[in-house]
């Protein structure tokens, strides 16, 4: 489609670490539209931020190895850029909000001085005009502009994390990767700073990629939504595809394993077992260990992509040969 900003198709990464090696990226398929914003799910070692740092061209080296793929950022493969190529398209065309505000920000540079950095780098302006810039970023985030002179340990979390998201947006880039942005917040700034983002978003038009394992964030901010397990997607749909259509056992369980708030004295329902190691992936489906529906061919044979609808797909043999009206909800 001709609307689509950033297209990643069949990305490997693996990493090579004291002999080992790690596959942390294995064929994945994503695409993301103009104004549009993509959930990525998954638990924790699913390769959802390996996945992110390819789009920068950051994946980490010389541990790091692009095995095959192309990352189409704006018509560009970012992977066959020069590192002064991408410093050019880095904060400009795509930006990061990283995981922990925490530890994201310079402790000795003002958060003034952090923001103008990126404008200096894009704009060729000078000092005092980046500055300026600075205090408005600022004031777009709902800090006082007169704040820029502060220094990060000036700033509660939820403040740090509006920082990061001015130093993101300086340049008005047309991707924004959020990786988990909220995980280190309290419910209360996490709603605000979810609510700042969708409002920036529309301002700017921008299109994002939001990595987290919050199926509310996910309810609160995506138009689509990509369930990432053992570095493959294994399904992906609408918002309303996969909340209310979910098919691939690995999404079922993912949302069994969140309380109901209609019936509070219902039991929780973890998905068994761990994420496999990735030094080791089981053979066929990655799944089938943790699989209540697994067959012997699902621990031999790799399932293909199944179209359920021309928006919504799934990598499960439960639906080869299923038709969409027969599909369980």
């Amino acid at each position: 489609m001709a609307d689509e900003i950033l297209q990643i198709r069949d990305l490997q990464i693996e990493f090579v670490s004291e002999g080992e090696v790690t596959k942390a990226v294995n064929g994945v398929d994503l695409t993301i539209a103009e104004g549009k914003t993509l959930g990525l799910v998954g638990e924790t070692g699913a390769g959802k931020t390996t996945t992110a740092l390819s789009v920068l061209n950051l994946v980490p080296k010389p541990q790091g190895k692009i095995l095959s793929g192309e990352v189409i950022l704006d018509g560009v493969n970012v992977l066959e850029q020069s590192e002064h190529e991408m410093e050019k398209i880095r904060g400009n065309t795509v930006s990061m909000i990283f995981q922990d505000p925490m530890s994201a920000l310079n402790p000795v540079m003002s958060v003034g001085e952090q923001i103008a950095e990126v404008v200096k780098i894009h704009e060729k302006v000078d000092e005092k005009a980046a500055m300026e810039r600075a205090r408005e970023m600022l004031e777009t985030v709902g800090i006082p502009g007169e704040r820029a002179v502060e220094y990060p340990h000036q700033f509660s979390g939820g403040m740090k994390q509006r920082v990061l998201i001015a130093i993101a947006l300086a340049c008005s880039p047309k991707v924004l990767l959020a990786d988990e942005p909220t995980t280190a917040l309290d419910v209360t700034i996490q709603a605000q700073v979810l609510e700042l983002m969708k409002e920036l978003k529309r301002k700017f038009n921008m299109a994002m990629l939001m990595i987290t394992h919050d199926f509310g964030i996910v309810a609160e901010v995506c138009d689509e939504v990509s369930v990432m397990y053992a570095g493959k997607i294994v399904e992906h749909g609408t918002l309303e595809d996969v909340f209310d259509h979910k098919c691939h056992p690995y999404t079922e369980g993912l949302f069994n394993s969140l309380p109901d708030i209609d019936n509070r004295k219902s039991e929780l329902k973890p998905i068994k077992g761990q994420m496999p190691d990735p030094t080791n992936l089981p053979t066929g489906c990655p799944f089938h260990p943790r699989c209540d529906y697994c067959t012997e061919r699902c621990s031999q044979e790799e399932p293909p992509k199944v179209q359920i609808n021309d928006t919504h797909y799934v990598r499960c043999w439960l639906y080869e040969n299923t038709k969409e009206s027969q599909l369980k909800g």
